[in-house]
């Protein structure tokens, strides 16, 4: 049930380059901005869209590959996929949905009930398998739709954004079921989502890609602790800086100055979490040695924490509470000093 997937699909403006390869039990999240590629992804392992170079294969068995003129389509592919919108059929009961998709592989009309109850109820929708698409919550189509994917026990499992159409009081149970459903799942599992929280539940190993080339990929742990791009670090809540080292000061293309600690000279990375910056009003006093003066670019309050946007040769995301906010009065267009101590910044090799 191993998947390898070593491909490239061409747009007018757009190229996407993606080797990949998913061990059977494994779990692989595709993270990503808009328009970096996942859902191309997804839908040429699928089979809905052709690769115009290199090769797919599923359990041992090439699906596509155009120099030797192979191409198996969507339905006679060992591959069950969940769309974000799950694409349930409106006039059918979540019975008659899930059987068919077994009766569309040539399974018989009575086989392919008993097998589409049996699974409804594996993913507890017993008692729903009369309804309909529109009598049911969200939650519930999503568990009608990994039913229906999950019945004909599919080498590979593909999931678009499974979670994004939950309200957030269903996400955290849907989240929990489904990371259930797929620790029983002797198939790979592919998916695609924009939140680290779903990729950290449900994932063994991430793949970042950007611009539609893979820019970093292990386990979420690994690629928060050393991002190596900008939208990597937004996404896990820390500020990358790059540049370039000598004598322990990073000096950024734009011309800032961060001293570091213990690296060595050449180009690298600072990652500088954004508890650890401090905003003053004043230059500071005290034993940091990193001191900028940056203009407030945007305030973002959340709850029991405020995120500051910082602009300068040093741009910054500054993470303080409500009450400092309060006692500090500052606003966006206002300039504010900001410190952080040289041990509290991690640095690595671009």
């Amino acid at each position: 049930m191993t998947v390898n997937a070593d491909f490239g699909v061409d747009f007018p403006s757009f190229t996407l380059a993606l080797a990949l390869h998913v061990e059977p039990g494994e779990v692989v999240a595709l993270l990503g901005p808009n328009g970096a590629g996942k859902s191309t992804a997804l839908r040429a392992l699928a089979g809905l869209r052709p690769v115009d170079r290199g090769s797919v294969s599923v359990a041992g068995m090439v699906v596509d590959d155009p120099v030797a003129n192979v191409l198996v389509p969507p339905e006679h592919r060992s591959v069950g996929v969940v769309f974000q919108d799950y694409l349930l059929f409106p006039h059918l009961s979540a019975l008659e949905n899930v059987a068919f998709g077994l009766r569309a592989r040539g399974g018989g009309a009575a086989g392919a009930r008993t097998t589409a109850r049996e699974w409804l109820g594996r993913v507890g929708m017993a008692e729903f398998v009369d309804r309909k698409p529109s009598q049911l919550s969200g939650g519930q189509a999503q568990r009608v739709a990994l039913a229906r994917a999950l019945a004909f026990r599919p080498s590979l499992l593909l999931l678009d954004e499974p979670l994004a159409a939950l309200d957030a009081a269903t996400r955290g149970d849907v989240r929990r079921d489904l990371r259930r459903h797929l620790d029983g799942f002797e198939g790979a599992t592919v998916f695609v989502t924009h939140d680290p929280v779903d990729a950290y539940a449900l994932a063994d190993r991430v793949v970042v890609i950007e611009d539609g080339a893979i820019v970093q990929q292990g386990t979420l742990a690994e690629v928060a602790a050393h991002p190596r791009s900008r939208y990597v670090a937004e996404l896990v809540g820390i500020n990358l800086l790059g540049g370039s080292v000598r004598d322990d000061v990073l000096t950024t293309p734009s011309g800032g100055e961060v001293v570091v600690v213990d690296t060595p000279d050449g180009d690298a990375f600072a990652a500088i979490r954004p508890q650890s910056i401090s905003l003053h009003l004043q230059h500071p006093e005290g034993s940091q040695r990193n001191v900028w003066r940056l203009t407030v670019a945007d305030i973002d309050q959340q709850h029991d924490r405020v995120r500051v946007r910082l602009q300068g040769d040093v741009p910054l995301v500054a993470e303080i509470t409500p009450a400092a906010l309060t006692s500090m009065g500052f606003h966006p267009g206002a300039d504010v000093w900001a410190a952080v101590k040289a041990t509290e910044i991690t640095t690595y090799p671009r």
